[in-house]
């Protein structure tokens, strides 16, 4: 009996290593192949954005109007950065992998090497310089304010109609630098995605968010209380403040090719975009 159980023990052992040796058998050939530097995971081209930030980036359901599966759900991402991401993974001659993350996690997610580029509305602000680099721009906008049609400040022309105003930002965004040039605002505390903030608007928390004019154009469209003002008197900012281009780590080989691949995209072919994605947008 003793024997029997022995040898069934034996038996179970040498297929627990039989099935752990064919995994370290693969990867020991992977290792000694020729091909090692063209591994299915070096012709990926992973991209970190929220996916919550329309018309630049959103999640839905399917794969309409171009939208690509986000990496480990069964959602799938749309919207202007997707467009730019599309283009540059296949001028890249690359596969395009989508990596869903909070906007605090993205520069944390791109110099750990989680993902290769950050395409998520970004700005290049002269803070964010000093941690990563970035491409030439593929988007340029002003600021606006959002708030409620037909309420106090729809009428406003200039920041400064903001005083006493309950006014925030998304966290970690210069747009939540800039509301100290309103004088007597009231700051709230920044807010971690738009979504919140268009909650916020809608039910009294705020008077306004700042935003960049495609967000405003596309929260306007999806609540028809919403609208926004764009300013004769304006936030002071610097040309890099108001741009938008690919984060990418310190000294990338990849940056001369995206400027490449970013030159090649007419600055008509960025405004169809931008608008198809604004048409598309899902409506909340």
């Amino acid at each position: 009996m003793n024997k029997k159980v022995l040898s069934i023990m034996s038996i179970f052992l040498l297929v627990i290593m039989l099935s752990a040796g064919c995994g370290s058998s693969d990867n020991s050939q992977n290792a000694n192949s020729p091909e090692v530097g063209d591994t299915t995971e070096d012709k990926t081209f992973k991209v970190g954005l929220e996916c919550d930030y329309p018309p630049f980036n959103w999640t839905q359901l399917d794969d309409s109007n171009g939208a690509v599966p986000i990496d480990g759900c069964a959602e799938y991402a749309a919207g202007y950065d997707i467009e730019i991401a599309k283009r540059i993974a296949d001028g890249l001659g690359r596969e395009l992998v989508i990596v869903k993350t909070e906007w605090s996690g993205l520069l944390p997610a791109l110099t750990s090497g989680k993902i290769d580029a950050i395409i998520a509305g970004m700005s290049p602000t002269a803070e964010r310089k000093e941690s990563i680099d970035f491409s030439t721009n593929y988007y340029k906008s002003d600021l606006v304010m959002v708030v409620k049609k037909g309420g106090k400040y729809e009428g406003a022309t200039s920041i400064q109609d903001f005083k006493g105003a309950k006014v925030t930002a998304q966290i970690g965004t210069f747009h939540y630098t800039v509301i100290d040039q309103i004088e007597g605002v009231i700051k709230e505390p920044a807010m971690d995605d738009f979504s919140a903030m268009r909650v916020a608007l809608e039910s009294g928390m705020i008077d306004g968010y700042i935003s960049e004019k495609p967000e405003a154009v596309s929260a306007e469209a999806a609540n028809e209380n919403f609208t926004f003002v764009e300013f004769d008197d304006g936030f002071v900012t610097s040309d890099d403040d108001t741009a938008i281009a690919v984060g990418l780590v310190k000294e990338s080989e990849l940056i001369e090719e995206i400027n490449r691949i970013l030159a090649g995209i007419s600055d008509a072919e960025k405004e169809e975009l931008m608008n198809e994605a604004i048409k598309n947008q899902p409506k909340e």
